[in-house]
């Protein structure tokens, strides 16, 4: 079903971000963002200079490459286009998230080494949903391995939600699943 119709505009800016998972022949993983702004008309930052209608303003990519559990064994990133000279060296500290894994504290383990004026925006923008990319690419992967722990994407969301028809349908035996408390200390 479309969005209702809008009341009359004119299109300020344009943001478009895609994200790509591939199966690399040596077992790993890699997934790709994009980050692309444009505007429709001439834009002008006064001392950094013109971008002309439709020129990307930003222009950045990211390929993070992980393993089966998804941590992170590789980053790249490119900066094509950037508003400002200071942008470029924000690349280099990206690779601090090296070892980390796209699971539970992701966006914790962004924010703890790239946060603020640690990193660049648009890149943690772009980092922050490729969990979702590499988990939608690797979900072959996330097979049941112990009969008591769910798969990593029950319980995430509404659809996938522990009381849902869909985990009942899908994995009944999670279904109303509750984790296991840890045993309490009677010690005196």
């Amino acid at each position: 079903m479309p969005l209702p119709a809008s009341q009359p505009r004119t299109l300020a800016h344009t943001r478009q971000v895609s994200y790509q998972g591939f199966r690399r022949d040596d077992g790993l993983w890699d997934i790709e963002g994009h980050l692309c702004d444009t505007k429709p008309q001439a834009f002008h930052i006064q001392g950094e200079g013109t971008w002309q209608a439709d020129e990307p303003i930003h222009d950045m990519r990211i390929r993070v490459t992980v393993n089966a559990q998804l941590v992170i064994q590789e980053i790249a990133v490119a900066m094509d286009s950037v508003p400002h000279g200071e942008c470029p060296p924000a690349q280099e500290p990206m690779q601090q998230m090296v070892g980390c894994t796209m699971g539970a504290g992701w966006r914790r383990a962004i924010d703890e080494r790239l946060g603020n004026a640690k990193g660049c925006t648009h890149l943690r923008e772009l980092l922050f949903n490729m969990a979702t990319a590499a988990f939608q690419t690797i979900t072959s992967n996330f097979g049941q391995t112990q009969p008591d722990v769910p798969p990593p994407h029950l319980g995430r969301c509404l659809s996938w939600g522990f009381e849902s028809p869909l985990v009942a349908r899908q994995y009944p035996m999670f279904f109303k699943w509750q984790p296991k408390k840890p045993p309490t200390s009677t010690a005196p």
